[in-house]
């Protein structure tokens, strides 16, 4: 778990975020229908790159110490390897924070991208600049890497995140010209042009400020307040919702449930408010009903 420092603690207190973190990223790479003996070599190297590029970078402006980093980490997952450069796969990524005043952390992002494809030579180095032309790969590290921190800032501020979703949507936008899906509104109606596009619709801007209450008012209160910090996270369902109606296709509401449908069983289930266990069991399922069944645990 992330260690609080002194002034971490501080400046959580009066609400207020004074700086964040870099990346702690753990990478892996699975290649269960990779037959090839140079395989293990081969993408070894890729995954030592990418971890070095991912965590030794400086993706903000903040000073931060090593135990501040946000931890996440990054599965990929190859699918097709032409033995050379070019590579198809899946990617998982995933992102934590700790909770204040608790033992444990909590998801902020569990996300899949099935369109990872790109063409990268061995021992190749990992650059990124900016508004120029760079790798199939480096590109989608870096859209990852801004998305990563523009979600961890939400939690802390009210759409702190911004900064880093706007970096990630010109990435997107350089991205055009790929040959690679994944970037383009036409590519697919989930995808990576889309969850930046969401995430910066005024229309879903009660979404990310529903995300800031949950992590800030709710689960960092819950430790000193069980009720309140329920309550908090009680009140917001309900925008969730109303996002969630001003725009039926948007990934937000799916994106949260992802990280957030396991947790908001534990929350609820530790109530001893029978109403308040109905009443979230109501919201949830109608919210999320592909996983209504599963809400209904809170009360049993």
């Amino acid at each position: 778990m992330r260690i609080f420092k002194l002034t971490l603690i501080v400046f959580l207190s009066l609400g207020c975020r004074a700086f964040s973190q870099d990346l702690n990223c753990r990478v892996e790479i699975l290649s269960p229908q990779i037959q090839a003996p140079e395989k293990v070599r081969v993408f070894n190297t890729l995954q030592r790159t990418i971890t070095s590029f991912l965590n030794n970078r400086k993706w903000t402006q903040d000073q931060i110490q090593p135990a501040e980093r946000i931890d996440c980490s990054m599965i990929l997952n190859i699918t097709n390897w032409d033995g050379s450069s070019n590579y198809t796969c899946t990617a998982t990524i995933q992102s934590s924070r700790p909770v204040y005043g608790a033992s444990y952390s909590t998801t902020i992002l569990n996300m899949s991208d099935r369109q990872w494809n790109f063409t990268y030579t061995e021992g190749q180095p990992l650059d990124y600049s900016e508004n120029a032309n760079n790798l199939e790969l480096t590109n989608l590290l870096a859209y990852n890497a801004y998305l990563i921190l523009g979600m961890d800032y939400d939690t802390f501020s009210l759409q702190g995140g911004s900064p880093y979703f706007l970096k990630a949507q010109s990435i997107v936008n350089q991205s055009q010209g790929s040959t690679s899906k994944g970037w383009r509104a036409f590519d697919d109606l989930r995808n990576r042009y889309w969850l930046i596009d969401n995430l910066l619709s005024p229309e879903l801007g009660p979404f990310r400020e529903a995300i800031y209450t949950y992590h800030r008012k709710g689960l960092d209160q819950m430790s000193a307040n069980p009720e309140k910090g329920r309550a908090e996270i009680t009140a917001i369902l309900p925008d969730i919702k109303n996002a969630q109606n001003a725009k039926p296709n948007s990934m937000l509401s799916q994106l949260f449930f992802l990280a957030k449908g396991d947790e908001l069983l534990r929350i609820f289930a530790q109530s001893t408010d029978l109403q308040e266990k109905n009443n979230a069991v109501s919201a949830l399922s109608d919210i999320d009903p592909s996983n209504a069944s599963k809400y209904q645990q809170i009360i049993q």
